[in-house]
């Protein structure tokens, strides 16, 4: 008989932190990450994410959205940190989320950590896979097609957050 998660792993696993970095150069550019592994690679529209993970039980999520920037990007994220709020994904998931002004370095390299996953499907063999294959920055207008379409509000409270008063 399977052992059913503990409560604490269950929570763990519906809450998630991550951060929206922004430049402007003429107009406002987000970056987005795509996710690694075989069933995104041939996905674009609607799969792309601001770089995010899982946090844990009472973590400080702004603590863990720059840990994850920094895990799954290979950039160490600062500045003002505005507070996005959260939204809820299709699956329940809950995502906290703040943006930055920020940019990738010039000679960048995407750095991402791997998960291990059976690949081809029921072969026993295990394959690692980067968790993010691309970073980039798109216009606001290209990244409302690009990003999963339960963070398309994160856009528009950025938007609101660099309006002029």
């Amino acid at each position: 008989m399977e052992d059913s998660p503990s409560p604490q792993k269950r929570r763990c696993s519906r809450v998630s932190a991550g951060l929206l970095i922004f430049r402007r150069n003429n107009i406002i550019q987000v970056l987005l990450a795509h996710p690694g592994g075989p069933f995104f690679a041939r996905k674009d529209d609607g799969v792309w994410t601001i770089p995010k993970g899982e946090a844990g039980p009472g973590e400080d999520l702004l603590t863990r959205a720059r840990i994850e920037v920094e895990e799954e990007i290979g950039i160490k994220p600062s500045g003002n940190w505005i507070p996005l709020g959260s939204i809820k994904q299709k699956g329940g998931k809950t995502v906290h989320a703040w943006a930055v002004e920020g940019d990738l370095p010039e000679q960048f390299e995407l750095k991402s950590n791997l998960f291990e996953m059976e690949w081809p499907p029921r072969s026993g063999k295990l394959k690692e896979f980067p968790e993010i294959d691309r970073a980039e920055f798109f216009p606001e207008e290209i990244a409302r097609r690009k990003i999963n379409p339960a963070q398309i509000p994160f856009l528009d409270r950025l938007r609101a957050a660099l309006a002029p008063n």
